[in-house]
C-alpha cells in the first residue's frame, strides 16, 4: 500500500548525493536527510529529477539545510513490518549553508 502528501519542510543533508541516470537518459539524484526535531530522528531518503539534481550536486554539502517541498510516499511492507520514506522533490531553496574553507 502506498500513500502520498504534498510536503514542504526544512532538512539537514546527511550524506554527498548520489547520481543516476534512468534507462531513457533522466538524471536522478538520491539521497538521505533529517527532520530537525528536538525529541524523535527522523531520517527520509529524498530523489530529484532534472535541473534540480545538477543544482544539489553543485550547490549543497553535507550538514546545509534546505527546504524542499514535494510529494512524500511512504510505502508499507508487511511481511517485514517496516515502512519506507521518500519524498519526491520539486522545490529547492537554501536555508541554512555551511561557508567553511579548508
Amino acid at each position: 500500500m502506498i500513500s502520498t502528501n504534498y510536503v514542504g519542510s526544512v532538512v539537514k543533508i546527511l550524506e554527498i548525493p548520489r547520481r543516476k541516470i534512468l534507462k531513457n537518459n533522466i538524471i536522478i539524484t538520491q539521497f538521505r536527510v533529517q527532520f530537525p526535531q528536538v525529541r524523535k530522528t527522523s531520517i527520509v531518503s529524498i530523489i530529484l529529477w532534472g535541473s534540480l539534481s545538477w543544482d544539489i550536486l553543485n550547490y549543497y554539502k553535507i550538514n546545509d539545510y534546505i527546504i524542499i517541498e514535494g510529494y512524500l510516499s511512504i510505502q508499507s511492507h508487511s511481511l517485514y513490518n517496516l515502512k519506507i520514506v521518500e519524498i519526491v522533490v520539486l522545490k529547492v531553496c537554501p536555508y541554512l549553508l555551511n561557508f567553511k574553507d579548508k
